[in-house]
């Protein structure tokens, strides 16, 4: 099967002949140069303007949407992070005016050594443990609540920055669960 394939494209070349060697290059002669010039600046300016204005200003626009999109994630991130700052803060100033109550209760029940001062003294401990204990709550749901934020919020920049570069969209769970991976290996470092 190989030969005769072989053989007939031999018996085609050695048949015909090779036209544009006998009529020489066209580029090169001169009398064909002024359409050659047109067609060239016509063509370039053609794409030059089909550029310019159809695809550059595409381009443009996702880059300025991806830009706007970083922003916004990263200012909520932001905000997440202040908001649990200020809870730890709250917590922080609690548990002082806690310790200064409790202290200052001691003192009192130590000079005072009756029973109802006894009774409330342990009322007041319980509340403020209470207190305590719901602080420390609402802090951890807070810090829980914005490491899925950040995660959801990281799985759309992932998502967004591999389908920008490599132009195909990925399966969001396969994202999703990288993103979750890293994070679970790296939470205990913030939590």
């Amino acid at each position: 099967m190989k030969s005769s394939l072989s053989l007939l494209i031999a018996i085609v070349v050695v048949s015909t002949e090779l036209f544009a060697a006998e009529a020489g290059m066209p580029q090169l002669d001169p009398t064909y140069w002024a359409s050659q010039a047109f067609w060239l600046i016509l063509v370039f300016t053609i794409l030059y303007i089909s550029i310019s204005k159809f695809y550059l200003p595409k381009i443009k626009e996702n880059l300025d949407n991806r830009e706007s999109k970083i922003k916004e994630d990263l200012e909520s991130a932001n905000k997440f992070k202040e908001q649990s700052e200020a809870k730890a803060k709250e917590y922080d100033f609690i548990l002082e005016s806690a310790k200064k109550e409790v202290s200052k209760i001691h003192f009192e029940s130590k000079s005072i050594l009756d029973k109802d001062i006894q009774s409330k003294k342990e009322a007041m401990e319980k509340e403020i443990e209470k207190e305590i204990l719901k602080a420390q709550k609402e802090i951890s749901e807070l810090k829980k609540n914005s490491i899925s934020s950040i995660q959801s919020i990281s799985g759309g920049i992932v998502s967004n920055i591999i389908e920008n570069i490599s132009g195909d969209k990925l399966n969001e769970s396969s994202i999703k669960a990288a993103v979750e991976d890293i994070s679970k290996k790296k939470i205990n470092k913030y939590l």
